[in-house]
């Protein structure tokens, strides 16, 4: 489980804090497949990247004893300098995963950019870093994964290769996803939570957090 304890996050500003969210609690259920709706600035990214543990509460704390992984969507971070093989190097690392071998070759293979993979990420097209941030993401076994506007990319062999392996993956983990596509969420995700005003409501139902978003 993921427990949101009196979580939140602000900015200081010269009128006041400036919160994003405020006081959450919610407690994240390991067998449910979970959407983050909400409008624009409703704080779902800076949700996601602190379940993620990329960004942290101004107060409360997160707390999980799950293996997530890093928001993954077309903008994840990786180093443009570094090559492809160093940068899964330095992510498994980061992850504590010692046998890198087997990793280093999935990415290679998965994400099907041949010798470009022994070269800086900056030089790769849209279309490659795309392939190679969603190959490096399935490259590790994770509890829950954290999808950020993405869920399979490419041409359309590709995205059902795509697709192929994250229905192998969810069979052992589950997903939390942001989109704006309702018809991802009601495919992928059988619970919700919607975000307004700094708060957040679970919702067992898709269908009902899809029309109190619509509504709001």
């Amino acid at each position: 489980m993921i427990s949101l304890q009196n979580v939140s996050k602000y900015y200081p500003t010269r009128f006041g804090p400036n919160y994003i969210l405020k006081d959450l609690n919610i407690d994240i259920p390991d067998d449910r497949d979970i959407a983050i709706l909400g409008r624009n600035g409703a704080g779902k990214t800076t949700l996601m990247r602190m379940i993620g543990g990329i960004d942290f509460p101004t107060r409360g704390r997160i707390v999980s004893d799950r293996f997530i992984s890093w928001p993954l969507g077309i903008g994840s971070g990786f180093n443009g300098v570094m090559t492809g093989r160093e940068n899964v190097r330095y992510v498994c690392r980061i992850h504590g995963v010692k046998d890198i071998k087997p990793v280093e070759e999935f990415v290679r293979d998965f994400s099907e950019i041949g010798e470009n993979f022994d070269l800086p990420i900056g030089s790769y097209s849209s279309g490659m870093r795309m392939r190679y941030g969603f190959a490096v993401s399935m490259g590790f076994d994770f509890d829950t994964y954290l999808m950020d506007e993405i869920m399979a990319v490419g041409d359309a062999d590709f995205k059902k290769k795509c697709s192929d392996t994250l229905k192998n993956k969810r069979e052992t983990s589950n997903i939390i996803l942001v989109s704006h596509n309702m018809d991802n969420i009601r495919e992928h995700c059988n619970a919700a939570i919607l975000l307004a005003y700094g708060r957040a409501e679970f919702y067992e139902s898709v269908d009902q957090a899809i029309y109190r978003y619509m509504r709001s």
